[in-house]
């Protein structure tokens, strides 16, 4: 019977009454983590926790056992006691620490409409004020020239270069795409001085990107780096950096203006790199359109089968799907 009491009582300490609690239990990674909430205690509202991890100089599995050994299931809900701890404890202040300020649960389909629409702007226009035209042009000349391109992602980031990879491979330029850190560093031993390597990642702090522009840079390739965050470990391996903004994260960690970001400028090196050899450009997409052809249905095709639906019903009486 003494349980339910005990985690009343637990339940009932604040952030920093749990932290003191239990610091003798506490690893040394641990203990970095408590020292830094100390110092900032409303850290966890500001960052996510990948952040606080590198901040703390740690790893974000350590910050999630670090929640539990203070009384919480995991890093939401100590962002969560943060945010009570310092009077802003309710629905709303969870809504706003967990999931963003551009938006509120009780807004209108509209109203959300509108927010997105502004934030994805924002962060488009934030890119483009901030882009380094001469860089980009070097960037998209050394890809244009490059013997290989590789491109590197993990998860969302591996769409992007996916993408890419499939737009410059069609106009005759020999890419490829890694999304799998052990095929990507693979691919990185071999490439040299003629090549180039290209890697994605929002915050730059993903270890597999890292290990695998690391690996090309030392292979001899020439490296380029695309995150939001000029200090981030996946610039700092790179010759070159360009930034990609978000100004403010609306749906942590799945902010979809990064994204947009990312693409925006993936799309200023594609069409930089088409330029470079216009004609071979034009003539590798009319023959790749050409092949892909036969795999469409036309406009006239549709049109005639809606035709002859209409002409079945009219002539039977019936309605007929042909």
């Amino acid at each position: 019977m003494e349980l339910p009491s005990e985690a009343g009582a637990v339940s009932a300490l604040g952030v920093a009454q749990r932290i003191q609690a239990r610091r003798p239990q506490m690893s040394g990674a641990m203990a970095k983590i408590a020292a830094l909430l100390v110092e900032h205690p409303t850290a966890p509202l500001e960052l996510s926790i990948t952040e606080l991890a590198a901040r703390a100089g740690t790893s974000a599995a350590t910050v999630t056992r670090f929640c539990r050994l203070i009384g919480y299931s995991g890093y939401v809900p100590l962002r969560v006691g943060v945010a009570a701890d310092v009077g802003r404890g309710d629905v709303h202040a969870s809504w706003h620490t967990d999931i963003g300020r551009e938006f509120d649960p009780e807004d209108s389909p509209s109203e959300v409409l509108h927010a997105l629409l502004s934030a994805h702007t924002r962060s488009v226009q934030a890119t483009a004020s901030s882009v380094d035209l001469e860089q980009v042009d070097r960037i998209a000349t050394a890809i244009a020239t490059s013997r290989h391109l590789d491109i590197y992602g993990i998860g969302g980031s591996g769409l992007m270069a996916v993408e890419l990879q499939s737009r410059l491979y069609r106009i005759g330029l020999n890419a490829h795409a890694w999304t799998e850190v052990h095929d990507g560093i693979a691919s990185a031993a071999i490439q040299d001085e003629s090549s180039v390597a290209l890697g994605i990642s929002n915050t730059g702090r993903t270890d597999a990107t890292i290990q695998m522009l690391s690996q090309a840079r030392s292979s001899g390739a020439f490296t380029v780096a695309l995150t939001n965050s000029p200090d981030s470990p996946l610039a700092a391996v790179a010759h070159e950096h360009v930034v990609a903004a978000a100004p403010e994260e609306y749906l942590q960690p799945d902010d979809l203006s990064a994204k947009h970001s990312q693409l925006f400028l993936l799309d200023l090196v594609y069409l930089l790199v088409a330029q470079q050899d216009f004609a071979r450009t034009t003539t590798k997409l009319a023959a790749s359109a050409m092949a892909v052809l036969p795999h469409r249905r036309s406009v006239r095709s549709r049109a005639r089968r809606s035709d002859t639906s209409v002409t079945s019903s009219d002539t039977s009486g019936n309605e007929s799907h042909v």
